[in-house]
């Protein structure tokens, strides 16, 4: 059966009609996710076991796990095992998911459901789920990795969507992803991507497919890496870096009071060539007990980040995790979503300083509003550089891009277009000052304005004032005024006929 990218995706998100009123549209994630993962790697699985026994032509040596680049699949727990099963289903997924998951130790936590504990999702309904997922066959010759992968993503963006607010704490809009991902590219075979808030590994995922379809690269010779503190969203960030095909560490914990990816002997964190971040905006953070941090994150200034207000302890530990020039051959970029705060609040200014003189802030793009589906705030994109080349030394660009050129109102939300996204990365990449869009600063100037970097400081932001045609305004003002004349006579002539002083 052949299937096209937009017929599987509706074909996914139908799985939602299937449990819809049996579960919350919070929980749909958490039951349907897992299971199209599953059927994927089941399907592929089946296929290579084919391919192994025709090739090895015994059934010992064809399930050695060695012979596979996919989760190998126990005996008894194929996809079309779970579909001969009519009674008991939510058990016989559990028992499943366990099975898998002790075969391939690598899949810990990735399914987190738990279909017994669902009451409402009986017998009935599940196995009207599996019946759902069981065509089309979701190996990588039927449908491919980048479509299934894609299909994915729409289902997770989906997902967020039906859970509104709260979604957009697991997804960032494509558009954004991309814009990201473009302002901090040049990747090169060997680069080290991580993502310190992953949510789904939307960005990690963005970079690869930017690697491959924009630069020809091969994103297998790239390492992705994650951390999130949401236990069941880390699992779809596991999950959807293995149906796009990526190979890649997502870790458990918050990034900032537990990072992963670090060294405890020496106390040191694993550096980057590229991290892409959309941390949770003004959170609160563990200041009392990071004090003392041993990764010596928070060291801008004697004065840590209010503890409500965690913007600038994320910031610090992304720029903690960039690689240096010298120490490791060159250095690293970031592309960080903030809130517009970060860029101008007063008893921040100390941390502004701090970054800025040791110029590696290389520019601040400014968005729209109404972005995201869990704020309508402003927000911007703020892109560090330890490594920033010659000519942009003791330089920051600015980039105003929240007028209606950039964006499109959409239903709910506004969202970047594709030629707003070019002429954003357009002045980035020439350093471009353009009137009313974007500026090159020196940090002189910067300085004089106490490390404040509200963009309005930078770029006229004002809508610009219409050229006035004074013959025609004139013309207009004669007319009223011999109107006027006109009113005034008659409105005499009424007094007059009536004995009116």
């Amino acid at each position: 059966m052949t299937i096209s990218p937009g017929e599987l995706e509706s074909h996914l998100f139908e799985c939602a009609d299937i449990i819809r009123d049996a579960v919350d549209p919070t929980d749909y994630k958490e039951y349907i996710l897992p299971l199209v993962y599953y059927k994927a790697i089941s399907d592929e699985f089946e296929k290579q076991y084919e391919q192994n026994l025709e090739k090895y032509g015994d059934e010992d040596l064809a399930r050695r796990p060695g012979v596979y680049d996919i989760p190998v699949i126990p005996e008894g727990y194929l996809w079309e095992d779970l579909r001969s099963v009519s009674d008991n289903v939510d058990q016989a997924l559990d028992e499943a998911f366990d099975a898998v998951t002790s075969e391939n130790p690598e899949l810990e936590g990735v399914f987190r459901a738990d279909y017994i504990d669902a009451d409402a999702l009986n017998d009935d309904r599940l196995g009207k789920l599996v019946e759902h997922l069981s065509s089309p066959d979701l190996d990588r010759d039927s449908v491919p990795p980048d479509m299934l992968g894609e299909a994915y993503m729409d289902l997770v963006r989906h997902f967020a969507e039906e859970e509104g607010k709260s979604g957009g704490q697991f997804f960032t809009p494509p558009k954004i992803v991309n814009l990201c991902v473009q302002l901090v590219d040049e990747f090169e075979d060997g680069h080290t991507f991580h993502d310190p808030t992953v949510g789904s590994g939307g960005m990690l995922i963005e970079a690869a497919r930017y690697y491959r379809e924009e630069q020809g690269g091969d994103p297998s010779k790239l390492t992705f890496t994650g951390q999130e503190i949401n236990p069941d969203v880390a699992a779809i960030a596991k999950m959807n870096l293995s149906i796009h095909g990526y190979s890649g560490e997502i870790e458990r914990e918050d990034s900032l009071s537990s990072p992963a990816f670090a060294d405890e002997d020496e106390n040191e964190l694993e550096r980057f060539d590229r991290v892409l971040a959309n941390f949770p905006f003004s959170a609160n953070w563990d200041k009392d007990g990071l004090q003392d941090d041993p990764y010596e994150r928070f060291d801008w200034h004697e004065k840590l980040p209010r503890a409500d207000r965690g913007d600038y302890a994320f910031i610090m530990h992304i720029a903690k995790q960039l690689k240096r020039p010298g120490e490791d051959g060159v250095g690293g970029k970031a592309a960080i979503v903030i809130p517009h705060g970060v860029l101008f609040r007063k008893h921040e200014g100390r941390y502004r300083k701090t970054m800025l003189e040791n110029d590696m802030v290389e520019a601040i793009v400014g968005l729209p509003e109404n972005l995201f589906q869990n704020n309508s705030i402003p927000s911007a994109i703020l892109v560090l550089n330890t490594d920033k080349p010659e000519e942009r030394k003791d330089e920051v660009q600015f980039v105003h891009a929240a007028d209606e050129d950039f964006y499109e109102e959409l239903s709910n939300q506004n969202e970047l277009t594709e030629e707003g996204i070019d002429h954003i990365v357009e002045n980035f990449r020439d350093w471009t000052t353009e009137e009313r869009v974007s500026r090159t600063v020196s940090l002189d100037e910067i300085r004089e304005n106490d490390y404040n970097l509200n963009i309005a400081l930078y770029v006229d932001t004002t809508e610009p004032e219409e050229d006035i045609d004074v013959a025609e305004e004139l013309a207009k003002l004669r007319e009223l005024q011999a109107e006027r004349d006109e009113i005034e006579a008659t409105m005499n002539k009424h007094m007059e006929a009536l004995n009116y002083e």
